[in-house]
């Protein structure tokens, strides 16, 4: 009798760390990895307890601090990283900087001495590291810093605005996303993709699908190209 061919997921089940899971883009991932049979395990790294986390066998929390990631985390196959805030919310550019670069590189970090290949990251339409705008420059930084620690795969995501029930997950609105789905929303057929706002599980599920891909070197998922087509 012939043997029966077995799945990619049954081939080579992978382990992934989880950061921030406590906003639009990371709850929409977490649950798509306890989904997603290709993860056996998928274990949450974050600063505080979370309210309203799925009960799973897959998902094992970890409360860690993000300046110093602990060396006695579980080993791991991929990162997923959606870590951020905004200057309005941290309260300086400083506190800023320490959110989105700090503690998205540490993590990174982290991961790649856990034994990580392949990273997946949440940064921002129009990053870039030579911006005079603060914001863009910090993502910008951050995802060259990304790209020197030597992930075999690395996948950047860089949504425009976000659509989402921040609500739901105790965040404050951002009174940006707020007011350009108002504005837009009667029109949005006719807005650019690019520029459009973008529901925060079709950037999950681009990065899902990007990572799990495992094509090697550095793939940048434009706004335009997580749009569901």
């Amino acid at each position: 009798m012939a043997a029966t061919a077995r799945s990619p997921a049954a081939v080579d089940p992978r382990r992934a760390w989880l950061a921030g899971a406590s906003g639009l883009v990371g709850r929409a991932l977490l649950q798509r990895l306890l989904d997603d049979a290709r993860w056996q395990h998928v274990d949450l790294l974050a600063r505080r307890a979370l309210p309203g986390l799925p009960a799973h066998a897959k998902l094992q929390p970890h409360l860690i601090d993000f300046a110093q990631p602990p060396s006695t985390l579980p080993a791991t196959d991929d990162v997923f990283i959606a870590l951020g805030t905004t200057i309005k919310v941290a309260g300086s550019q400083q506190a800023f900087r320490h959110v989105d670069f700090d503690a998205v590189v540490n993590t990174a970090r982290a991961g790649r001495a856990a034994g990580a290949t392949r990273l997946a990251v949440v940064s921002a339409l129009g990053a870039d590291a030579s911006s005079s705008v603060f914001y863009n420059r910090v993502k910008g930084e951050a995802e060259a810093a990304l790209a020197d620690l030597g992930y075999e795969c690395l996948v950047i995501a860089r949504p425009s605005l976000l659509a989402g029930d921040r609500a739901s997950l105790g965040q404050p609105e951002r009174a940006g996303e707020v007011w350009a789905l108002r504005l837009l929303g009667p029109v949005m057929g006719l807005v650019p993709k690019g520029v459009r706002p973008i529901r925060a599980d079709d950037v999950a599920r681009s990065m899902i699908a990007a990572l799990a891909q495992g094509t090697p070197g550095r793939r940048v998922l434009s706004s335009a190209q997580m749009q569901p087509r």
